[in-house]
């Protein structure tokens, strides 16, 4: 409908010789504002030099259409629009018909988009920081694939520098401390349980007498199986793994090195390589090989960028952690040098999570030990609730985290509040258990019908908004709105009567909104329930 107005809009401006390519068209949150609302006429105040009411009454003045019962100008200039509800009546026909389907679309037109989110070293087990990123990254795929994208899911894994040899030493310390030797933990060495975990295995496999090239491996190896079990029990699975490892053995990070080097744009200083970022918008110019020979983790990591280049996508997007906020610029800048189009490289950038329990804060410190595991998180609430509410929020927003609320079996809790609602349904189709069919839907006509008719029809607009704005939680805010119409309807009307046209009706709008609260959920990585 929201596209069919603005069509009616830009036919009666052609009238009147006017051009606009962007017309927005909300729902007002007040009813006795209309069905639809369009600013449009404030829009053109400016452009045309008139009042914006003698512009919504020169539009208004040129809409003729049969589905539109009334137009009022409202305010400064707000064109609100009434039609009829035969688009919601037949929408509930047109989502039984499309069933899982329904809501996709074809927005994305099979743009070839390379979504890399969690990306998390292999020197620790994931917290709830990468759980963030990981239910953005999912949901973002789901949504964009279900408007018609050409996603490929991908995890970059840091196998090779500084990280890893703090890791190869970590695990080395707590193994002789298993030998017997008294041994201490270095600065910038790991200290978490799983450290000591893989330690221990390594003791069990080989006594006092491992060899010296195996703590690099089996500490890589232990803790990236753990990595990927516990992603594929939050319901997050990838379509690629890249390696740092094979970009070195592939020269892919020599060839990139020469390439910065004869194009001109590195130079020596204090014995270092660095890159002339600042030409390109970076602030500074950035170390590419430090003093002492080591590269600096730009380097691969720009090779890995002309790797996924080199795939043919359109669009690459980044999900990276707020500490990377610095990084984004001398990346791109680094892209550029090396002939490519940086513009086609999206950077996310996914605020912290504040985890409460009991009212206080849960610190987090992947080096000390002392956080909480994204295995213990969904041991605690599960991995709805966690799906859910990671998903609740812009990724922009610091996030609060309630774990009590999470876990509570209420309405004050969201994913509960919607899966009541789904579950509700699912038990009153049980009970009628028959066949309906079609009508023209006429008994629907209360207030609270009519509300739940049009929050079903805009999920069309939620998803294809939630796609091309790349905001996941647009639909974890639609779902539960949903939730809302749909108790307040079940609150006032009765379903099941003895008046079969009447009870028609009703079962075929709310098998309607059960799968339009499937469809939403399933987008965000959470289950519908059928029972509570």
């Amino acid at each position: 409908m929201k596209e069919k107005l603005k069509k009616v809009i830009n036919d009666s401006l052609s009238k009147l010789d006017i051009t606009v390519s962007d017309i927005v068209i909300e729902v007002p949150k007040d009813s006795s504002n209309g069905d639809y609302s369009s600013n449009i006429a404030m829009q053109l105040a400016r452009t045309l030099k008139k009042n914006p009411r003698e512009i919504a009454t020169m539009i208004k003045d040129n809409i003729d259409e049969e589905f539109i019962t009334k137009i009022e100008i409202a305010g400064p200039g707000f064109l609100n629009f009434f039609v009829k509800n035969d688009y919601l009546f037949d929408n509930i026909n047109k989502v039984l018909e499309q069933g899982d389907n329904y809501g996709s679309s074809n927005i994305g037109n099979g743009i070839k988009v390379n979504l890399e989110y969690v990306s998390a070293n292999p020197t620790g087990f994931l917290h709830i920081g990468h759980a963030r990123g990981a239910a953005y990254g999912d949901s973002l795929a789901n949504i964009m694939r279900f408007a018609g994208y050409d996603v490929t899911r991908e995890y970059y894994i840091n196998d090779a520098g500084n990280q890893i040899n703090n890791l190869e030493k970590s695990i080395i310390v707590r193994y002789h401390n298993l030998c017997g030797i008294d041994e201490e933990l270095g600065e910038n060495s790991y200290h978490g349980e799983d450290i000591i975990e893989v330690a221990r295995d390594i003791y069990n496999e080989y006594a006092d007498s491992a060899p010296n090239d195996i703590f690099r491996k089996k500490g890589v190896d232990f803790l990236l199986k753990k990595i990927k079990s516990d992603l594929s029990d939050f319901r997050i699975h990838f379509d690629k793994w890249s390696s740092e490892t094979d970009l070195y053995k592939n020269k892919e990070v020599d060839n990139v090195l020469s390439k910065l080097k004869e194009s001109g744009n590195t130079y020596m200083s204090d014995n270092a390589l660095y890159l002339k970022t600042s030409l390109y918008g970076d602030e500074k110019d950035r170390v590419l090989v430090k003093s002492d020979h080591n590269n600096t983790y730009l380097l691969p990591d720009i090779a890995y960028h002309l790797n996924k280049y080199s795939r043919g996508y359109d669009k690459l997007i980044d999900v990276l952690g707020a500490d990377h906020h610095g990084y984004i610029n001398r990346l791109k800048a680094a892209i550029t040098m090396m002939g490519e189009d940086s513009s086609k490289l999206e950077v996310k950038i996914l605020q912290m999570v504040r985890l409460l329990k009991n009212g206080e804060e849960i610190k987090l410190s992947k080096r000390t030990g002392k956080t909480l595991t994204l295995n213990d998180l969904l041991s605690e609430v599960g991995v709805d609730a966690a799906r859910y509410f990671f998903s609740s929020r812009s990724l922009d927003t610091q996030l609060d985290f309630d774990m009590e609320l999470a876990t509570k079996k209420s309405n004050e809790n969201p994913v509960y509040y919607v899966g009541y609602a789904h579950a509700r349904i699912y038990s009153i189709l049980n009970e009628y258990n028959k066949e309906t069919s079609g009508s023209d839907y006429k008994t629907l006509s209360s207030e609270h019908a009519i509300n739940l008719l049009t929050k079903i029809y805009e999920f069309s607009e939620v998803v294809k908004s939630s796609a091309l704005k790349e905001q996941p939680h647009l639909i974890t805010n639609y779902v539960y709105e949903l939730a809302q119409s749909f108790h307040s309807f079940y609150a006032h009307e009765k379903v099941l009567t003895d008046d079969t046209n009447y009870t028609s009706d009703r079962i075929n709008l709310i098998k309607a909104t059960k799968i339009t609260i499937k469809n939403a959920l399933k987008l965000i990585g959470v289950d519908a329930p059928d029972k509570m």
